[in-house]
Formats: structure tokens, sequence, C-alpha cells
């Protein structure tokens, strides 16, 4: 079953990995950054060597972003960001995984300071439809 791993996040300035561009990820002290740097270096090799690691991207800059929108006379063309809030889309992964409680257990290894993540089912595939 298929799994998205989306990592929403603030860096300032926009900048990857997350950890050194967010005020929280700046507040753990460098050997720290570095080991958990290290331990999501060899998190991605397992996932690799696994299979389960099927594609991941870093996104640009929010304000690099096109928003395509419907309205009243047909499509409406605006600079991004889209969202509303400080937290943005900052990347992804896309994971193949026997069972959810898998999808769960790496997910929660995709935490970092001043990220939010975030879980979802792909809908087609073979993926949950809800």
């Amino acid at each position: 079953m298929k799994y998205v791993v989306l990592i929403h996040s603030n860096p300032d300035p926009w900048g990857h990995p997350t950890i050194e561009h967010t005020e929280a990820g700046r507040a753990v002290p460098q050997a720290e950054r570095e080991a958990s740097g290290r331990a999501f270096d060899a998190m991605l090799a397992e996932i690799s060597a696994s299979g389960e690691l099927v594609t991941a991207e870093a996104l640009a800059a929010p304000t690099s972003s096109t928003v395509y929108r419907w309205g009243d006379g047909g499509h409406v063309v605006t600079d991004g960001p889209y969202a509303e809030s400080k937290e943005h889309l900052a990347g992804f992964f896309l994971l193949d995984c026997a069972t959810r409680e898998r999808a769960e257990s790496l997910a929660a290894r995709f935490t970092g300071p001043g990220d939010t993540i975030e879980l979802r089912p792909a809908m087609w595939g073979d993926g949950e439809d809800a």
C-alpha cells in the first residue's frame, strides 16, 4: 500500500534540510542536529534497500509557486503561496509499505523540530479510497 509523507514547515530562509532553517531546529545543539541527520540518512538507506521508498522531493520556496483556481469566469492564475498559514509543504516522500502500522512507524521518524508531518494513504493503485 502506498502512503505519502508530507512535510510541512516554515523555514526562514527557505531551505533543506528544514532543521537547519527553522527557529526550532536552530535551537537544537549542532551535535544533536548532526546525529539526527545521520539517523535520517540511515532510515533512508533502510527504506531504499527494502524497496519501501518509491520517490521523494524537496520543494522550492512557496513564493516560487503559481496557484490555479476556478473563478466565475474560468481559470484564475495568481502567484503563490496558496497557504494562508505560516507552514507550507516543504517536501514529500512516497512510501510503499506492507501495513499502515509500518507507514506510521516510518512517518514518526520523519518528525523534526519546526516540522509537522502528515501521513496520508494514496487513493488509487493499491491504496485506500478513503
